[in-house]
């Protein structure tokens, strides 16, 4: 087989990689609103619908790494095709690990079956759940287009659902102190806001990994910076 054969073979299967990736974040993207109805609803059978799916995601998400082994190891990719699998892998995790949450979210509705949100708390999960499927809809979009622009437009959209969860948090525990709720079910659905704030803190991180890909440069969390700060310092003395 030619040269220019194997790389026609390699970006197909890479295309391939890129296309189940866009199938589990639209899978993904599916499962948060689900979620979120089970839980204003305390509908039982949907949250273990939510559930039992997630097996489907997990099985996509093996494949996606498979390919991308069999890739780096058939194939030994340089420079951007290399920088694609890395990706294509680090956003796989991403969007698995969302799945996750939206499974953890209908298994909470299981811990606290039966209870009655206030119309303020059922608005703001209405909302905290509009907002994490926006940020995962953005971050495929980023990813299938290989828009910086997109990607970039991420961490400032986060900040509307950081808000939500903030004022989710403090209204449940207003209504604890008014004996509306008891200890359990608060902390249970202050658990619940993290899920939802956590899988924006995923498509955060897709728009780093999109960043990436495309220009090459790695977006550093603000602890690692901080370490390689100091790390470099101590060298230098």
């Amino acid at each position: 087989m030619s040269q220019i054969e194997l790389r026609g073979n390699f970006h197909e299967e890479l295309n391939i990689v890129s296309d189940t990736i866009v199938t589990l974040a639209a899978h993904v993207t599916e499962a948060i609103p689900r979620a979120t109805e089970a839980l204003i609803n305390n509908d039982l059978e949907l949250a273990q619908e939510v559930i039992s799916h997630d097996d489907e995601l997990d099985l996509l998400s093996l494949q996606i790494e498979e390919r991308c082994y069999a890739l780096i190891a058939l194939q030994q990719p340089m420079a951007i095709d290399m920088r694609s699998i890395v990706t294509a892998m680090k956003i796989n995790g991403e969007y698995e690990r969302s799945g996750d949450l939206a499974v953890n979210i209908c298994k909470g509705v299981r811990r606290i079956y039966g209870i009655s949100l206030s119309p303020t708390l059922r608005g703001l999960v209405t909302s905290m759940g509009e907002e994490a499927v926006r940020l995962t809809r953005v971050s495929v979009d980023a990813y299938a287009e290989g828009s910086e622009g997109l990607a970039a437009a991420l961490p400032d959209m986060d900040d509307r659902l950081d808000d939500l969860q903030a004022d989710f948090i403090q209204e449940i525990f207003a209504a604890h102190s008014r004996g509306e709720l008891k200890l359990e079910e608060t902390v249970q659905l202050a658990l619940v806001a993290r899920f939802y704030e956590r899988i924006g803190d995923h498509a955060v991180n897709i728009g780093d990994r999109v960043m990436y890909m495309v220009t090459g440069e790695s977006t550093e969390s603000a602890g690692a910076a901080r370490a390689r700060a100091a790390q470099e310092g101590d060298e230098a003395e």
